[in-house]
């Protein structure tokens, strides 16, 4: 996995930011800083403000930062330990009560210019609360860690002192271990484990590495507004942000009507897997459609009906089995020209009549589509020539990459899911744990096939803004009810708020 340090290559999706090598980042903030400090500590404090701001936002998740917490600040000599350092002051304004023992890893001496300026607007911020540890006290508990130690220009190995330490501060019991801009040590056999990473700025390429992905947890995209103009704008990989959402925040056509809006149709459901298909039309219906029609299996259609009349229910002929039969195939055919997307899978199952109706679906379809869950086969995935989007969970990607045609939009869920488009990969840092249910998918498929009908030649734009929509629906709900007493069907509840954000 790699960063792109190219220049002369456009942003093909608004709203996305480029992932940077490393040294490209360091490119970036000395063509933005010019080297001036003023420059530089305006930035910094931009970066401790906004790190400390998502840390409240994920501690909601597991039941909020503690008025009374215990922050523990390890902070390098440089800008890294300086936003570290800032981010902490922040959170004792916010949590008077909140305590905080900062161990500068190399002592305070060998500190830069802003770091020590840093430490000393905290310890002048909140008198009384901060301590300057010489060592880090075995068998010490916090509610919160601040990784600061190396920045993006850190190079491996660590030295045995510096790992020792690493490997004391994995050890302590702490609530959230939160890295600044990536985990000090990434890339080495030493490394400071974090919850969750908070990129300042711009996403370098090493937290979006797999062989990282312990490592780096949970990665936030912090925006400090790097690339308002087209500097340093360019690049093959890249980070989506909120605004891939903005034309959906939009007026509405005031004289439009429900077939303005699109019309999607979703093929899906059996006897055994009944919940899918209706998780996704649910979706679908809170996604702008216009218009949703549902072929479902004739048994369930009346149930799903009377739970969601809004859509258009269709009973098709099942197998002995419960599955959607070939004989169903012209109930499709004689609706087809009115659709403008359909989405094929969720809870098909895999007996082999169904799956072979689902290939001649997806071989002789005119409009683009969404392929999901049982539907990703290979014979099915590279079956016909309509655009397509694809939305497989690893094991689904295992079975279908060699089968994968080109020009398909492929969304790769997973902890940090990424839209590959071609030559391009667009990783979306919204989303987390809450996600890891049975259903969250069937929802990301509604969504993703909803967009679609709504803007149908447009693939990568639909599944960009479906996952990052159902992402940040998801932290919304984690945040307000946590990560394990909900429902994934309460993220629906949440697309409102994040559309509004």
């Amino acid at each position: 996995m790699t960063g792109s340090n190219a220049t002369n290559v456009s942003p093909s999706l608004p709203g996305s930011h480029p992932v940077l090598e490393c040294a490209a980042a360091g490119g970036l903030e000395s063509q933005l800083f010019g080297g001036s400090e003023v420059r530089e500590w305006f930035a910094m404090q931009a970066a401790g403000r906004a790190v400390a701001g998502a840390v409240v936002n994920d501690f909601r998740e597991i039941g909020g930062l503690p008025a009374t917490g215990r922050i523990l600040v390890l902070a390098g000599k440089g800008h890294n330990g300086g936003d570290a350092l800032l981010a902490a002051m922040n959170l004792l304004e916010r949590f008077p009560g909140a305590t905080a023992d900062v161990l500068p890893v190399f002592g305070t001496r060998p500190l830069r210019p802003l770091a020590t300026r840093s430490l000393q607007a905290l310890l002048q911020g909140a008198p009384g609360r901060v301590r300057t540890l010489p060592v880090l006290r075995a068998g010490s508990a916090y509610d919160l860690l601040l990784d600061g130690i190396f920045g993006f220009q850190f190079r491996p190995p660590v030295d045995a002192k510096v790992a020792a330490l690493m490997a004391q501060v994995n050890a302590l019991p702490i609530r959230l271990r939160a890295a600044v801009d990536l985990p000090s040590g990434v890339g080495g056999r030493a490394v400071i484990r974090a919850d969750c990473t908070y990129a300042t700025g711009s996403v370098k390429a090493p937290v979006v590495d797999p062989a990282n992905a312990a490592a780096v947890g949970r990665l936030r995209y912090l925006d400090l507004g790097f690339f308002a103009d087209a500097a340093g704008a360019a690049g093959h990989e890249r980070v989506l942000t909120l605004d891939v959402l903005a034309a959906l925040r939009g007026w509405r056509d005031p004289a439009g009507d429900k077939r303005s809006h699109g019309h999607l149709m979703i093929v899906g459901g059996s006897r055994s897997y009944p919940g899918s298909v209706l998780m996704a039309v649910l979706a679908a219906l809170r996604s702008g459609a216009g218009l949703v029609t549902a072929f479902v299996p004739e048994s369930v259609a009346p149930a799903f009906a009377a739970r969601a009349p809004e859509a258009m229910w269709i009973g098709w002929p099942e197998t002995p089995d419960g599955g959607l039969a070939l004989e169903g195939a012209h109930l499709l055919r004689a609706r087809w020209e009115r659709a403008t997307a359909l989405a094929i899978g969720p809870g098909l199952g895999r007996e082999a009549e169904t799956l072979a109706l689902a290939q001649d679906i997806v071989a002789t379809a005119t409009v683009p589509l969404v392929i999901d869950a049982d539907a990703l086969r290979p014979e099915i995935v590279k079956a016909g020539k309509a655009p397509r989007i694809l939305t497989p969970h690893a094991g689904e990607w295992e079975r279908i990459a060699q089968a994968v045609p080109s020009s398909a939009v492929v969304i790769r869920k997973g902890p940090l899911t990424r839209i590959t488009a071609g030559q391009e990969n667009y990783f979306s840092p919204f989303g987390g744990p809450v996600l890891s249910r049975g259903g969250s998918g069937d929802l990301l498929a509604g969504l993703a096939g909803g967009l679609l009908a709504q803007a149908p030649s447009d693939p990568l734009n639909a599944a960009a803004r479906a996952t990052v929509w159902h992402g940040r629906a998801a932290d919304l709900l984690a945040e307000t009810h946590g990560q394990v007493a909900v429902n994934v069907t309460q993220l629906l509840d949440f697309l409102p708020s994040a559309l509004r954000e």
